[in-house]
């Protein structure tokens, strides 16, 4: 309202009363109308090339990359190499070389962010997307989720660890890091870090996402349908097919680790039965 009361006010004051106060018809002048259309034109196309041609080589990895798939799922980052190894937490790349990542994501939409490399992108269900980056020394790196996907997105946490050629070819021919020289409790400790676990399963009791593994093993555990004891089968359907048996109060959003070998399924289970 008050709008239109100076709206009208000011039509009213500042009309023109009469033919005199008509302002005199001003003569173009070509040369400064070419020069403020030419100039500004060109300006525009030389900073669209140079930008697009910036925008090709950082979207454009070069043809020796290193190739490494990538799936996002609440709420951690499983990373697969060429040759089958696989790794969940930590991606594992050589120094000084390339590295392609193509990316997808097995519910809602994340987005792989690496500060010290300057690169992020979305991670989207039912299609790919791709950034390549070069790590230039011997380090470790974090990575963030940038895209909100649920309760636990701020823990949705990975690590590039750079290596050497010749550490990084060790890592990948040995599987991963199979942890074949150490017992199964160690390797499970691990592999509760490594596989992200921690991000939903306590240690001390306090309640997450999922139930905490302090006193789990051995206990009756209230189902949303029946009950069931806490045995060594149980934890096994657990990490395989977590949507089987699912605890009462809790939600089925835990995604089933198939790509688990048998040596680490059983390391899981004893580091779970030492959490008394």
């Amino acid at each position: 309202t008050g709008v239109m009361i100076a709206m009208l006010y000011f039509t009213y004051k500042y009309r023109r009363r009469h033919a005199g106060e008509r302002p005199k018809p001003i003569k173009e002048h070509k040369l400064l109308e070419a020069a403020w259309i030419v100039i500004p034109t060109l300006l525009v196309l030389v900073i669209f090339t140079w930008g697009f041609r910036l925008f090709v080589k950082l979207e454009t990895a070069p043809p020796d990359s290193y190739e490494i798939r990538v799936t996002g799922q609440m709420w951690l980052w499983n990373f697969e190499y060429p040759n089958g190894t696989r790794s969940t937490g930590e991606l594992h790349v050589p120094v000084d070389r390339p590295v392609r990542l193509v990316m997808n994501s097995e519910d809602v939409i994340h987005s792989f962010f690496i500060p010290a490399f300057r690169v992020k992108q979305d991670v989207l269900p039912n299609r790919y997307s791709s950034l390549w980056f070069e790590a230039t020394r011997v380090d470790t790196f974090q990575v963030f989720c940038t895209e909100y996907c649920g309760t636990q997105h701020s823990g949705m946490l990975a690590k590039v660890v750079v290596h050497s050629q010749d550490d990084f070819n060790d890592w990948v021919e040995s599987g991963g890091g199979g942890g074949d020289d150490l017992p199964l409790e160690e390797y499970g400790e691990i592999l509760y870090t490594q596989q992200a676990c921690n991000g939903c399963h306590s240690l001390d009791g306090a309640a997450g996402v999922g139930p905490s593994f302090q006193g789990l093993f051995g206990k009756t555990e209230q189902l949303q349908s029946g009950s069931a004891e806490v045995d060594e089968n149980y934890l096994r359907e657990s990490i395989l097919e977590p949507n089987a048996k699912v605890v009462a109060g809790y939600q089925p959003v835990m995604p089933p680790y198939s790509s688990l070998n048998e040596r680490q399924v059983s390391a899981l289970i004893e580091f779970i039965k030492t959490q008394q």
